[in-house]
C-alpha cells in the first residue's frame, strides 16, 4: 500500500489553471520542461501503445502558428474577431506543448481509450506545471482539430491536439470559479 500523501490531495483539491492570456516569459526551458514532459508520460496509455506524442512550440513556431491560424480562420470564413483570437491564442504564448492524439491500431485497445489517454496527458502536464510553479492552461478551440491546420503542423490523418497546453509565468493568480455540485453528478451503486 502506498502511504497517504495529504499535500498532494491538496494540491489537487485547490489546482486552478490560469487563463492561456495571462502566462508570460519566462517559460520553462528545455531541462525544466522535460521533467514536466516526463511527469505527463506517466499516464496510463492503454497496453502500452503510447497513442499520443508532444510537439513542443516556442518562438518563431508561435510566431508561424499564429499566422497560420489567422490565414485558416480567413479561409474557413471566420468572422475577424476569430481571426484575431486565434492569432492572438498562438501569438501571445510563451510556450506551448501540442499534446497530439495519436491512437495506433490495436486488436485489444479501442481507439476512444487512446483517445481518452491522450486527454489524460493533458490534464497531468498541467498539473506537473502547476505542481512545479508553472502558470498553465489546457485549450484547444476549433484549430486543434482542423485537419488542414493539423496538416500543416505534420500530423498524420486521423491525428489532431487533444490539448494546446500553454505553460509560462502567471501574471495574475487565477480566480476560483463554481465547482460542479458533487451530490448532483454523482450515483452510488452498490447492488
Amino acid at each position: 500500500m502506498p502511504a497517504p500523501r495529504p499535500e498532494v490531495l491538496d494540491f489537487l483539491l485547490t489546482r486552478r489553471s490560469h487563463p492561456a492570456r495571462s502566462l508570460t516569459a519566462p517559460a520553462p526551458d528545455r531541462a525544466a520542461l522535460e521533467g514536466l514532459l516526463t511527469a505527463a508520460a506517466r499516464t496510463p496509455d492503454h497496453g502500452m501503445l503510447v497513442p499520443w506524442r508532444f510537439m513542443v512550440f516556442r518562438g518563431a513556431a508561435l510566431a508561424r502558428l499564429a499566422g497560420e491560424a489567422a490565414a485558416r480562420a480567413i479561409a474557413l470564413g471566420k468572422p475577424e474577431a476569430d481571426v484575431e483570437k486565434v492569432r492572438g491564442v498562438f501569438a501571445a504564448a510563451p510556450l506551448i506543448v501540442g499534446v497530439v492524439s495519436a491512437p495506433q491500431v490495436s486488436p485489444k485497445i479501442p481507439e476512444v481509450e487512446q483517445r481518452l489517454s491522450a486527454g489524460a496527458v493533458c490534464l497531468s502536464l498541467v498539473n506537473a506545471a502547476l505542481a512545479d510553479g508553472w502558470g498553465a492552461s489546457w485549450i484547444t478551440g476549433w484549430a486543434a482539430f482542423d485537419p488542414e491546420f493539423c496538416a500543416a503542423q505534420g500530423l498524420a490523418q486521423g491525428e489532431y491536439f487533444a490539448g494546446l497546453v500553454h505553460i509560462g509565468t502567471g501574471s495574475v493568480a487565477p480566480a476560483e470559479r463554481p465547482r460542479p455540485d458533487l451530490a448532483a453528478i454523482t450515483e452510488w451503486v452498490e447492488a
